[in-house]
């Protein structure tokens, strides 16, 4: 691409400096203030010194501004730099391990069991219990 961008600003220069050598001999009237008489400021210039100074009045402003702006894009790409720097300059806060709080302690297991309120599910209310029907105290 730079090459394409080269070959081109060789040909425009070219074609420029042709017209200044074959218009240079040429003179021409250039009014820069008008008179009331008619007069007014005028200067006769070649055509070649006048392409050329007009051509550097219109390229001024752009690379004026060109410039500026290659300026400040360097100094925020300088700002950034510093503080990235500046960051990877920066110890890490290392925090001190400590122990971690204690746990709770585990809560007092009760002196009675628990019975439960309802029988099991697996249990039929149909079949009767090993133990119903007998009394107390008789193994069989």
């Amino acid at each position: 691409m730079q090459n394409l961008r080269t070959i081109g600003w060789v040909i425009l220069t070219a074609i420029v400096v042709a017209f200044v050598i074959m218009n240079f001999g040429e003179r021409h009237e250039v009014k820069f203030w008008p008179g009331s008489d008619g007069g007014g400021l005028l200067f006769e210039w070649p055509v070649g010194f006048i392409a050329l100074v007009f051509f550097l009045l219109g390229f001024a402003p752009m690379w004026l501004i060109h410039r500026a702006h290659k300026w400040s894009t360097a100094r925020r790409i300088a700002s950034l730099e510093n503080a990235a720097r500046t960051v990877a300059a920066t110890p890490v806060a290392v925090t001190p391990k400590t122990d971690p709080a204690p746990a709770p302690a585990p809560a007092p297991e009760p002196e009675t069991p628990l019975q439960p309120d309802a029988e099991p599910a697996a249990e039929s209310a149909a079949e009767p219990k090993a133990d119903e029907g007998k009394e107390p105290g008789t193994l069989l």
